[in-house]
């Protein structure tokens, strides 16, 4: 089964927001590719101080072991998703 990640933008968004986005992503490429096992790049669950440099590289680690790899409207305007879509 091929591995999906998602980069996708979350500043200024809700959690509720961000797992909706997802679940449509999700959709699109299972109705494209088939059954896909979805990395979980969403960390709800972080240490108190993280900061920005911080879930990067933990979204990088989770990118290297992806086959497919989904890129959100919008991800050409955040940092974060800039530097996955150029390691991609």
């Amino acid at each position: 089964m091929k591995k999906l990640f998602i980069s996708q933008p979350m500043r200024d968004k809700t959690d509720e927001e961000i797992k909706a986005e997802r679940a449509k992503i999700v959709k699109v490429v299972v109705d494209r590719f088939g059954q896909v096992e979805v990395i979980n790049s969403f960390f709800e669950s972080v240490p108190h101080d993280a900061k920005p440099l911080w879930f990067l590289g933990k979204s990088l680690e989770l990118l290297s072991t992806a086959d497919i790899v989904f890129f959100a409207e919008g991800w050409e305007k955040y940092r974060g998703c800039r530097i996955e879509h150029e390691c991609a």
